[in-house]
């Protein structure tokens, strides 16, 4: 692949995912694109920023959409007033957990007192708010909370677990999201995505409790039983949530390829750059990088990740359909320099890659 790009102007597609708090969608398909064109000045660089359902998933559906989108302002995941963005799109509407209860609306980031207090509250308020814009189906993209709570704000909002299965009863609900732990033990909520909130060991048990009172209140009030569920563990129990609701799951990134027009894309680009904050275990699960390269490879189109860091085995990444990846960290030096000046690092990275490609070589095989 490298070869054929070697001295040939082409047309290649930029599509990453956000990259944790640093930069969303956008700003790193724009970062790419302009350390691409700096070393390869003749390709076509087209961008279409993805999401899998967390941070970004509001933004890039609107920009595909050609929508601009409403604005409500919830409660936040620990209770203050937040703006938080959602589309209307006829009688649909697209929600995002992480504009409601999302880690970077921490203002003090994920400690273990916002891992054990942090509410969905705002994503009922949100969903109350796609309601009266006369929205009759609804999905909502899960990803980036800072919750684990299974939901259980979610059915305050409404007024309790009852209520809220009462005011939704007619109402298609769609949980958009990538991830497939179940809502309980081992490759839970709590056990596996509450380290990532702030949880210390300690306070795991505490929370895997509290998920499992919350599921039987679903359960009581909706007669579903959902927890082992693929899906039911995203944001912090709020997938079981949707699910004991009704809902149906959908690939978060599937939503976004077909908003973005992905297929119609790959069909006259010669190379796709993704990307995304970490491309680690939890990438392989099908989180957007991962969906894309599968999508590109269906097209006969190689795809190469840059991301925050990597830490997928070169072989197992080539089994996933990533031709190359790339790690900010490796090129700046550390976590701090890759962080400091994010947009930097991924355009110095972007140029490497596109300087490699033009020379007929890349720096590292994944």
């Amino acid at each position: 692949m490298s070869s054929q790009l070697a001295g040939v102007p082409a047309r290649i597609l930029v599509a990453p995912d956000s990259f944790g708090g640093t930069l969303s969608a956008a700003q790193a398909a724009h970062a790419i694109a302009a350390g691409w064109r700096a070393a390869r000045p003749a390709d076509e660089v087209v961008l279409a920023p993805q999401s899998d359902g967390g941070p970004g998933f509001v933004d890039v559906l609107a920009a595909g959409l050609g929508t601009d989108p409403d604005t409500a302002v919830v409660s936040g995941p620990l209770g203050h007033p937040v703006p938080a963005r959602f589309l209307i799109v006829g009688a649909s509407a697209y929600l995002e957990c992480a504009q409601a209860c999302g880690l970077d609306l921490l203002p003090h980031g994920p400690t273990p007192a916002s891992a054990e207090a942090a509410t969905s509250r705002g994503v009922g308020e949100l969903i109350l708010a796609a309601l009266a814009a006369g929205a009759t189906t609804i999905t909502v993209g899960l990803g980036g909370s800072a919750c684990t709570d299974g939901g259980a704000g979610l059915a305050e909002a409404f007024g309790g677990f009852e209520r809220a299965a009462t005011a939704l009863a007619n109402v298609h609900l769609i949980a958009a999201t990538d991830v497939e732990n179940p809502l309980l033990g081992p490759s839970g909520a709590a056990a596996v995505f509450g380290p990532q909130k702030g949880a210390p060991s300690a306070l795991i048990p505490a929370l895997e409790a509290r998920l499992t009172q919350v599921s039987a209140d679903w359960r009581a009030a909706t007669g579903r039983v959902v927890t082992g569920l693929p899906g039911a563990g995203a944001a912090g129990g709020l997938g079981a949530a949707l699910l004991a609701l009704g809902a149906d799951r959908a690939s978060g990134a599937e939503v976004v390829a077909r908003a973005t027009g992905l297929d119609e894309l790959l069909d006259r680009v010669a190379l796709v750059v993704t990307g995304e904050g970490r491309f680690d275990d939890q990438s392989l699960r099908g989180k957007a990088a991962i969906a894309l390269a599968a999508r590109a490879a269906r097209h006969g189109v190689d795809a190469v990740v840059l991301a925050g860091q990597v830490t997928v085995d070169p072989a197992l990444a080539r089994q996933h359909h990533v031709r190359h990846a790339y790690s900010l960290v490796e090129t700046a030096g550390s976590v701090e320099a890759s962080m400091r000046d994010a947009d930097g690092a991924l355009r110095a990275l972007a140029e490497q890659v596109a300087g490699a490609a033009e020379a007929g070589v890349f720096d590292r095989e994944a």
